[in-house]
Formats: C-alpha cells, structure tokens, sequence
C-alpha cells in the first residue's frame, strides 16, 4: 500500500499532535471564553419576539462548505407568530448560535419546528428526504479530544482542513425524516462524533406547529455511550432534497430546562 502523499500525508500525521494553539476542535475556543448559562430556563432561541427580516446576533450562519450556496433564513410572520423560515433552493448551511449550556443541570430541551403543507405538484417529503433530513435542530459538544482515537483525531482533522469551520467534539441532531422509524438513532456517513436521531417523519402531518420534548442528557448517552461534557453550540438547518428540489422549513423558540427535583 503506498503512503499517503503531500499534504493528505502531513494531515494524517499530524491528527496524532494537539496543542492548545492548534485544537482539533472549534469548540476549546468557546469552552474558555462564555459563562455557563443558570437559571431554571435557558432561553436560547426567542425566535417568536423578533422583528422580520435578518434573523440578529447571536445567531449567526454556520457554512459547512466552502463556496456553497447558504439556506435563507430569516424571520417572517406565520399564524400570528414571529419564526424563522429556511428555505433551501441550490445548497445548505446552518444558522446557529454559540452558548455554554450544561447538560446535567439543564437536560430538558424544547422546541417547536413545522413543515409547509405540500402544494400542488411540489415533491412529497419521501421524495424529497430519503438520506437527508427536511428539518434538523443540532446540538455541538465540547470535550478532550486527546480520548479519542487515532482514526476520530484524523476525521476532525481533515474536517478542520477542508470544511468552513470543521466539527465539534460531538453532535447530536434530532431529525425530521422520512422513511424511517421515529427513535432511530444513525450514525453520520461523514463521521463517527455526531449522531442523528429520528424524531418526526412522514407520518407527522405537515402543516402544523409541533412541540418536540427530549432529554439530552439520555439522548446522548444512548447515542454515544458516554458521559457528555457541555453543550457548547445549537443550530437549526434545512437543506435542499436528495432529488434536488428546494425545501422550507419553520423553526420555533428552542429552550432549555433544568431537571425536575
């Protein structure tokens, strides 16, 4: 087997190497520089109090391509309520926001996300989202990236060299999806750190707000089967379908919860 050459080779190599000047993982960054959040409640999408038009700091696009066409996200009017549309004609990115959150006293998550109703001739939802998900609500975890191993210190690497921003240490993505049974737990094609679990699909009616209840805390230990550290980043996306047709999605306030007593 011939080795890898140039700079494959050098990424390779340099996976086995962390410094805290050159971590794998975006997340050390925020780990040391944002209070933890308190409280009861963790507001960390008021989507339903903002005014229309650019969705304001501290959500901010997430680009996982270079060079690719962004989702649209912006704030719009909808059955009375302010809530952030996604619309997704030619490509994807992210929006999401920054917050220090830990799962231990605050592993109760809400949010409230919506499909449009199809309209006439519009592909249907398992035509649309056979591999990937209409709707997605993500969750980034920092954590010491000199536990994994060598092939999970190599992927982050790689991730770092060749996507916008790179990975956090872990992901866990609550998915809208069909085709597949609600409480599946998959694993990414990209990478072994993030885990998508199945929480609508095409048997949920489209149309109409829905309130989703999870505890993280359970989520994550039965995706990764570890103990989780902190919540450093949430999200919401929405990409184009796998046919290459544009979708829509509508996302709601997202709050955090602490554990009752």
């Amino acid at each position: 087997m011939k080795a890898a050459a140039g700079p494959l080779a050098a990424l390779l190599l340099a996976a086995c190497a962390v410094t805290p000047e050159d971590p794998l993982v975006w997340s050390d960054e925020i780990a040391r520089a944002l209070p933890l959040e308190g409280g009861e409640a963790v507001a960390v999408a008021r989507f339903s109090s903002a005014p229309p038009g650019e969705v304001a700091f501290p959500w901010e696009p997430y680009v996982i391509l270079r060079g690719n066409v962004p989702t649209d996200y912006r704030v719009v009017e909808l059955d009375g309520t302010a809530a952030v549309a996604a619309e997704s004609r030619t490509g994807s990115s992210a929006l999401y926001r920054k917050i220090r959150i830990d799962p231990r006293r605050h592993p109760l998550l809400e949010w409230r996300w919506r499909l449009p109703s199809a309209a006439a001739g519009e592909p249907t939802l398992r035509e649309t989202s056979g591999k990937s998900p209409a709707a997605r609500v993500s969750l980034a975890f920092h954590g010491d990236t000199s536990k994994l191993d060598f092939e999970d210190r190599t992927q982050l690497r790689l991730a770092k060299a060749l996507t916008a921003l790179g990975l956090p240490y872990a992901s866990l993505v609550y998915a809208w999806m069909d085709g597949v049974p609600v409480g599946t737990v998959l694993p990414s094609p990209y990478t072994k750190r993030a885990r998508v679990i199945v929480v609508e699909n095409g048997e949920t009616p489209r149309g109409e707000w829905l309130l989703e209840r999870r505890n993280v805390l359970e989520d994550y230990r039965r995706a990764f089967g570890e103990e989780p550290v902190e919540i450093v980043a949430v999200g919401v996306m929405t990409d184009y379908g796998d046919d290459g047709s544009p979708r829509r999605a509508y996302y709601g306030d997202i709050t955090f919860r602490a554990a009752p007593d």
